[in-house]
């Protein structure tokens, strides 16, 4: 805050600055002495008046300005969620090992464990909280997919991840799907390529569409088992990157 010059009036030429002070409160003969110590930085407002004394009475109060709040950027964690995801998705710096350090207390001893309605501090810019409360807010509001009966075989797989994306607007069709999965793994949710380059990074080509690990968690859907050999997991996270990087699954004719 800026100071300007002040004219002070020629009968009062002394300038007080009080660091520390005794008050002695008489009564009766008797002394008590109440120290008050106050702290003064350069940007601080000046003080308000700090003691009151009743002219009769000896009470004495001493008026205090409320401390600000500190602020905290907080994510609620939704089912499905996973650290690496978390991290990725809101750009926490460190990555998720980060995200667990800061969180190691809520979170325990396991960092694959986290829990719904669990609150992580992120390590964020500036509206990060803001922005993660609103897509928390967001995600939790996604209608869920109505309870049907579904076949457990390619064709019941397909159709509940359909149900599944069209619920978190994800697009997407039968034949599309199934186009890339038979090219992928032939139907077979335990699919796994043992001697590509992925593999060879250490993150191999898993389940019917054939999805790495970092790919999967970083577009796993919530409500959705988080396993990469989960058939209806894997097509829906697979179509989520697709749609991502190529608009749809439908646009995917070869490796992806």
């Amino acid at each position: 805050m800026s100071q300007g010059r002040h004219r002070r009036s020629r009968t009062s030429t002394v300038t007080r600055h009080v660091s520390r002070v005794s008050l002695v409160l008489a009564a009766g003969g008797a002394g008590i002495a109440a120290p008050l110590a106050t702290a003064a930085t350069a940007n601080a407002a000046p003080a308000p008046s700090v003691v009151q004394a009743g002219a009769q009475t000896g009470a004495l109060s001493v008026a205090q300005a409320p401390a600000a709040p500190e602020a905290t950027d907080l994510y609620t964690v939704v089912s499905g969620d996973t650290l690496n995801g978390i991290a990725t998705a809101e750009g926490v710096e460190g990555g998720w090992e980060a995200l667990y350090d800061a969180n190691r207390e809520t979170i325990g001893a396991d960092p694959n464990l986290i829990l719904p309605g669990q609150e992580l501090a992120l390590t964020a810019g500036e509206d990060r909280g803001e922005q993660a409360a609103s897509r928390s807010a967001e995600r939790a509001a996604v209608p869920a997919v109505a309870k049907s009966s579904y076949p457990n075989n390619l064709d019941g797989w397909i159709n509940e991840a359909l149900d599944i994306m069209e619920a978190h607007g994800i697009p997407g069709t039968y034949e599309g799907i199934h186009r890339n999965i038979m090219r992928e793994s032939s139907g077979n949710p335990s699919a796994i390529n043992n001697w590509d380059i992925n593999a060879q990074n250490g993150t191999p080509s898993i389940g019917l569409l054939q999805v790495i690990k970092p790919t999967f968690d970083a577009y796993h859907v919530a409500g959705t088992p988080h396993d990469q050999y989960d058939p209806v997991a894997n097509i829906v996270a697979a179509c989520n990157y697709a749609a991502d990087r190529y608009g749809s699954i439908d646009n995917v004719n070869g490796p992806y």
